[in-house]
C-alpha cells in the first residue's frame, strides 16, 4: 500500500528527474549548435508559458482539456466498475463477451478516433467517448480481478447475513477490490489525458492539443514544448492525486478490518 512517506519520496524523485532533464537539455543546447526551431531553450519555453499566463489564454486551453479528461475519466471509471462487477459474477456472460471485449481492447483507438467524429460529431461528445474508450478497459480489468479475488469466506458471510447483491457488492466486494480498481483508475487517468489530446488534435479550436497543432503549424517550438509540458503536468498531477486517494481509501479499509 502507498504510504504518505512513499508518496513524498515519489515527489522528491520526480522533482530530481525534472531538474535532471532540464539540466541535460540546457547543457546539450549550450554545447551543440541546435537550431531553436528544432529544440528551443528551457528559457524560451518558460517565456512561452509565461506569455500564455499573462494573456489569459492558458485558462481556456487548460479548461477545455481538463473538462474532456475529467468527464471522460469519471464516465469511464463508472462504466468500467459496473461492467467489471457484472462480468466477475456471471461466467457465461464473460465467456460470451470475451471475444468482443478482446477485439475492442486491442483495436487501435487512434484509428477509431475519426469514426467517433463521424458518429458523434465534432463537439464535446466525441472527445468524451474517445476518452471513455481508453479508460474503460483498465478499470474493467481491475474491477474483475478485484471482485474475483474476494475471499470466499466473505461471500459466505454475506449469505449468512442475507445481504442483497447490491448490499454485498457495496459493503464487501467493492472495499476489498479497491486496490485493484484504483490501480486500473491510475492507468486510466493517464490514458484519459492521451485521449483528450488526441481528440483535440483531430477536431478542436481550443485545448492543449489544439495549441500543439497550432504551434507546430507555425513552427513555434517554444509554444509546442510549453503545451507538451502542460500536458505532462496534468498527467502527473492526476496520477499522484489518484495515488493519494488510494492511500487514504486503503488506509481507511485496513483501519476498519
Amino acid at each position: 500500500m502507498m504510504t504518505a512517506h512513499n508518496l513524498l519520496h515519489r515527489f522528491r524523485d520526480l522533482a530530481i528527474a525534472v531538474f535532471g532533464i532540464v539540466g541535460v537539455w540546457w547543457l546539450y543546447i549550450s554545447i551543440a549548435s541546435v537550431p531553436t526551431f528544432l529544440l528551443p531553450t528551457p528559457q524560451s519555453v518558460g517565456q512561452a508559458l509565461w506569455t500564455l499566463v499573462q494573456s489569459g489564454d492558458i485558462w481556456a486551453h487548460l479548461g477545455a482539456t481538463l473538462s474532456v479528461v475529467l468527464i471522460g475519466l469519471a464516465s469511464g471509471v463508472a462504466l468500467g466498475i459496473v461492467c467489471g462487477a457484472l462480468l466477475a459474477h456471471f461466467d457465461k456472460l464473460r465467456a460470451w463477451l470475451d471475444g468482443l471485449l478482446l477485439f475492442l481492447q486491442t483495436a487501435p483507438k487512434i484509428a477509431l478516433a475519426p469514426l467517433f467524429l463521424i458518429w458523434f460529431g465534432l463537439g464535446l461528445l466525441s472527445k468524451v467517448i474517445l476518452v471513455i474508450s481508453l479508460v474503460f478497459f483498465p478499470v474493467l480489468i481491475g474491477t474483475m480481478l478485484g471482485v474475483r479475488s474476494v475471499a470466499p469466506s466473505l461471500h459466505d458471510l454475506a449469505r449468512i447475513l442475507k445481504l442483497s447483491a447490491w448490499r454485498s457488492f457495496v459493503s464487501i466486494e467493492l472495499p476489498n477490490a479497491a486496490a485493484d480498481i484504483l490501480a486500473g483508475v491510475r492507468v486510466g487517468s493517464l490514458q484519459a489525458v492521451v485521449g483528450a489530446i488526441l481528440a483535440e488534435w483531430l477536431s478542436s479550436k481550443v485545448g492543449l492539443g489544439y495549441l500543439m497543432i497550432m504551434a507546430n503549424s507555425t513552427f513555434n517550438a517554444p509554444l509546442l514544448f510549453a503545451a507538451v509540458a502542460l500536458t505532462v503536468g496534468i498527467g502527473i498531477v492526476m496520477y499522484f492525486l489518484i495515488e493519494s486517494i488510494e492511500m487514504r481509501v486503503l488506509h481507511w479499509r485496513m483501519s476498519h478490518d
